[in-house]
């Protein structure tokens, strides 16, 4: 049962990218963006922060990939989703700090989140759907 449309957090996607496990959640979701499996949004902020995080360099050294195969997956990614850019009010997030994300969920009505971060999921509510990786995965919303 495919979803229409999915933003997936950057916790997910640095997680799909530092692990070997292929088995895992995260990994089979960064897969199945790059391969165009599923409909997910992007937008410049949030390509930019996916950038700016696997560009750390802790994070940097545990994925193993240079500036330039970071930019090829970014690159990927943006030819397989859609990119939007959130107009109008938007609705306060639940987090500050991932207004970006919660703006462009806001852009399509039940528009899937895409997040590790249990405290966002709490705090989400009815506001919107929100699924962990296992979730998400479990439930074949990325398989169309």
């Amino acid at each position: 049962m495919p979803h229409p449309l999915t933003v997936i957090d950057t916790n997910v996607v640095v997680s799909g990218l530092m692990t070997d496990q292929s088995e895992s959640p995260p990994f089979q979701i960064v897969d199945d963006m790059l391969r165009g499996s599923f409909s997910f949004l992007l937008s410049l902020d949030l390509l930019a922060e996916y950038r700016k995080v696997l560009l750390r360099p802790k994070i940097k050294k545990r994925h193993g990939l240079s500036d330039e195969e970071v930019d090829t997956i970014l690159t990927q990614m943006t030819t397989n989703g859609m990119m939007r850019e959130p107009q109008g009010v938007p609705t306060k997030s639940p987090d500050p700090g991932d207004q970006h994300v919660w703006d462009l969920v806001g852009i399509h009505p039940n528009t899937v989140l895409v997040t590790g971060d249990q405290a966002l999921r709490k705090m989400a509510g009815k506001r919107s759907t929100v699924f962990s990786p296992q979730e998400f995965v479990e439930k074949k919303f990325n398989r169309e």
